[in-house]
């Protein structure tokens, strides 16, 4: 009977692939340290849970889930649409802002294609290039975040795609928007420019760049925004992208028409519509940003100044050792050795509480 060899099968940007690690689940802590009361802080949620709004929408649908979601998402679009006044053809949802990272990779990057990306950039940049077989270029960060001029010299006749992260997601660095209005400007029109803001909500507003409003001008600009983060639904997978209404007719064609369910449909558009829970998450999110950064002030721990909802602190070289020291007295943060800073754990921001659990456990390791 002849071998079978599933990975000689597989394509060979798959092959080199290593399986996306998330935060380490609560449940998984408990079950493996027999531990409980665990505070977790590696995955970058919101630590308020989820708005009473979306609570009673959700309880509402319950009765109706042995029905199909409406593969278009026409009311989320509308509610989307009207709450930063674009065209509802400019919108793609997906499960989540991954999901529409993806659908932008399959419809235009091929294995002839570069995708550009920084150092130090959310992984599923590197991941969906390789997936597809395309080249990926990472270009050197400059203090911890993207280096526009090296990027725009990184621009070939190869390239295809660029992803930009802003607020940028380990490090928390941050692109004025002058500095990215003017590298956007720069880059050929045959270049897609993506511009990833899962962590939007949590820049002041006066430093919110207008990304929507440039795609007029840029038509080779996409945007992506999620529900994950400041509106707390991370569970459910919802997010969009924003685009010159013929990139999003394009994606629309393979996305996959069930991609957001029920669920996730109905609790986007109440907590699109919940503008006090949103404001109270900033603010909780800003406090616990002092808090935790005022600690490691108080310690001697430098920091990455960070505009998201966390904050990735320098330990040293034994910064492994530390992370598993920490999960023994039940607080979960995220190694970031994969991201090339062995030194560094994220501490994603909680509540108060949450926050004093990790300041006193990491004392208590010191």
């Amino acid at each position: 009977m002849q071998d079978f060899d599933a990975a000689s099968l597989a394509l060979p940007g798959i092959r080199s692939l290593q399986p996306y690690q998330a935060g380490k689940p609560i449940e998984e802590v408990e079950r493996e340290l027999g531990i409980s009361n665990i505070v977790k802080l590696a995955s970058n949620e919101n630590p308020l849970g989820v708005s009473s709004k979306v609570r009673d929408a959700l309880t509402a649908k319950i009765n109706g889930l042995a029905r199909y979601p409406d593969a278009n998402g026409f009311y989320l679009k509308t509610a989307i649409a009207e709450k930063f006044a674009i065209d509802v053809k400019q919108i793609t949802l997906g499960n989540g802002s991954n999901d529409v990272l993806e659908l932008l990779a399959r419809t235009y990057v091929t294995d002839q294609h570069e995708v550009i990306f920084s150092q130090h950039a959310f992984v599923v940049y590197p991941l969906v290039t390789k997936a597809i077989g395309a080249t990926p270029v990472a270009v050197p960060a400059k203090n911890y975040g993207h280096d526009l001029e090296a990027m725009l010299a990184a621009i070939t006749s190869r390239t295809r795609m660029i992803f930009v992260a802003n607020p940028n997601n380990p490090t928390g660095t941050f692109l004025s928007k002058e500095a990215l209005q003017e590298f956007i400007a720069k880059v050929p029109r045959n270049v897609l420019v993506v511009l990833d803001e899962a962590y939007y909500e949590y820049v002041p507003s006066k430093e919110r760049a207008p990304s929507f409003a440039w795609i007029e001008e840029y038509p080779n600009l996409v945007v992506s925004r999620t529900f994950s983060k400041a509106y707390g639904l991370a569970g459910l997978r919802a997010g969009y992208a924003v685009s010159h209404p013929a990139v999003a007719d394009l994606m629309n064609r393979i996305r996959q028409p069930f991609n957001m369910n029920e669920l996730a449909l109905t609790a986007a558009m109440a907590a699109l519509q919940d503008e006090e829970f949103l404001a109270r998450s900033v603010q909780v999110n800003a406090e616990g940003m002092a808090q935790i950064t005022t600690f490691c002030d108080a310690h001697g721990l430098s920091y990455i100044p960070s505009y998201g909802n966390f904050v990735t602190i320098k330990v040293g070289s034994n910064a492994a050792e530390i992370y598993q020291k920490l999960l023994h007295k039940g607080v979960i943060v995220r190694p970031v050795a994969g991201y090339e800073l062995p030194e560094h754990l994220r501490v994603s921001i909680g509540t108060a509480e949450e926050n004093d659990a990790f300041c006193r456990a990491y004392s208590e390791i010191e």
